[in-house]
């Protein structure tokens, strides 16, 4: 499983400073900020599962998981967002 900081410096396209120490105060902000399916998607993502496996965690299409993927990276990059995962 890839590291959450690691994956989230990969996403955010500008990190100003540098992101929380305390992994699970980011989590709760992104589990604040995301929507459940988001976040859902989120974890598939660290966890490397395949396409097909995080369509059937989120019980979507690749249509729709396309959707979620993009809308989570945009929210990502939300200055209200990097503003409080960051220190």
């Amino acid at each position: 499983m890839k590291n959450l900081k690691e994956q989230l410096q990969e996403d955010i396209k500008v990190l100003v400073k540098p992101l929380l120490e305390d992994e699970e105060q980011i989590i709760e902000i992104l589990r604040r900020r995301l929507t459940k399916k988001e976040w859902k998607y989120y974890k598939c993502k660290l966890e490397k599962l395949t396409i097909e496996d995080t369509c059937k965690e989120l019980n979507c299409d690749s249509t729709r998981l396309e959707e979620i993927e993009k809308q989570t990276k945009v929210k990502l990059n939300q200055e209200k967002i990097k503003q409080e995962i960051t220190a």
